[in-house]
C-alpha cells in the first residue's frame, strides 16, 4: 500500500472539510493507496499527467487533486469546495505548483 503525502496546506485545507466530507475523503484515498479508482473522480491533466480529481458531495461540492502514478507515494495536492461550475484558475494553479514541486 502506498503511503499517503500531502503538499503544501493540503491536510489542513483538508481538516476544514465537514466531518462527513472528510470521512468519504478518507475512504477514497484509501482505497487509492490500495491501487483502485475513487469513486467519483475525472482527470485534471491541465494541472499535470497522472492527477485526478476526487469529488466529493456531502454538505456541499468538495474536491481532492491527487496524484498516484509515482511508485514513492500518492501525494494529495489541493483540498478545496467548489462553489463555481467551474473550478477556480487559482485553485488549479496552486495544484500545478505543487505538482512541480514533487516532480523535482
Amino acid at each position: 500500500m502506498k503511503p499517503l503525502r500531502f503538499v503544501g496546506s493540503s491536510l489542513e485545507d483538508l481538516r476544514d472539510f465537514p466531518a462527513e466530507a472528510r470521512r468519504q475523503v478518507g475512504f477514497e484515498l484509501f482505497t487509492i493507496q490500495r491501487g483502485r479508482d475513487p469513486s467519483d473522480w475525472k482527470p485534471m491533466t491541465n494541472v499535470g499527467p497522472g492527477v485526478r480529481e476526487i469529488r466529493i458531495r456531502v454538505l456541499g461540492e468538495w474536491r481532492v487533486l491527487y496524484v498516484a502514478k509515482f511508485e514513492s507515494a500518492v501525494y494529495v495536492l489541493h483540498a478545496f469546495q467548489k462553489k463555481t461550475r467551474k473550478t477556480r484558475r487559482e485553485d488549479i494553479e496552486l495544484a500545478r505548483q505543487r505538482y512541480r514541486q514533487i516532480e523535482e
